[in-house]
């Protein structure tokens, strides 16, 4: 994978700003969602405007001047329910801790970032975008890195996660084709950061796919042929030796009568 290679643009980009990057931060990210659930969950209570309404991404309300919604959408919760909020909140902080104990934070920082930009292009081509895509982005990541990794699904069921990867990637390629071309620019824009670190990777794997099977068809092939070459050798070997065999009856008689 690119990012692993020492003159790589990133790599050198490491080395000059690398410095400024932003430490632990999934764990930063996971304190502003809280944050931004539990301060929902109190002006529900008390009846008032969700405090969420102001951080959504909307186009129509940042180009009348609230810009920080390009920025505030990034650490709106996806789930209204306690126990999904922690279990998601704790499922982001952990793959974002491993890939960042992985690649170390300037890259974690800008594979974000870039993720990031995806979304923003995106809400501007849409109108609209949420973290979504943003958040899968790095189970994505994770998956790549970690594909014999194992959770629970509905915590009692351990599963791999490459298996978890294929499903979403299987919904993203259903989703791609059914929809508009806008939609469909927004979904590539929205998975930049996915594409851009990975397709190396994605491109030997898939290509690694193809030359194993085409080598055990050709193999197969290769042995189906030697098999009936083998059967026909040996079919000719049982007609000459019954060729070259003398007659039975002329000698059981000769050695039975002595003549």
């Amino acid at each position: 994978m690119y990012y692993q290679d020492d003159n790589s643009l990133l790599s050198r980009l490491e080395r000059k700003i690398g410095r400024f990057a932003v430490p632990n931060l999934a764990f930063i990210l996971v304190i502003a969602m809280a944050f931004i659930y539990l301060a929902d969950y109190t002006m529900a209570l008390r009846e008032m405007p969700l405090f969420s309404n102001f951080l959504y991404f909307d186009r129509a309300l940042i180009l009348k001047g609230q810009v920080w919604r390009i920025f505030t959408f990034t650490i709106v919760p996806e789930f209204e329910s306690p126990i999904l909020v922690l279990l998601s909140l704790y499922f982001f902080w952990f793959i974002g801790s491993i890939i960042e104990k992985e690649w170390g934070s300037f890259k974690f920082n800008i594979f974000y970032l870039m993720g990031y930009l995806g979304s923003v292009a995106s809400g501007f081509i849409m109108g609209y975008t949420t973290n979504y895509y943003l958040n899968l982005s790095l189970f994505l990541a994770f998956a790549i890195l970690n594909a014999e990794a194992k959770v629970l699904l509905f915590f009692f069921i351990p599963i791999k996660v490459k298996w978890l990867a294929y499903i979403d990637l299987a919904i993203l390629i259903l989703e791609f084709i059914i929809s508009g071309w806008t939609m469909r620019v927004a979904l590539l824009f929205s998975l930049a950061n996915v594409i851009l670190f990975f397709w190396k990777n994605l491109y030997y794997r898939v290509s690694s796919y193809f030359r194993r099977r085409r080598f055990k068809v050709a193999y197969d092939r290769g042995y189906h042929e030697f098999e009936k070459k083998e059967r026909k050798r040996q079919k000719k070997a049982k007609k000459v030796k019954v060729k070259d065999l003398p007659s039975n009856e002329n000698n059981s008689n000769d050695d039975l009568f002595g003549f």
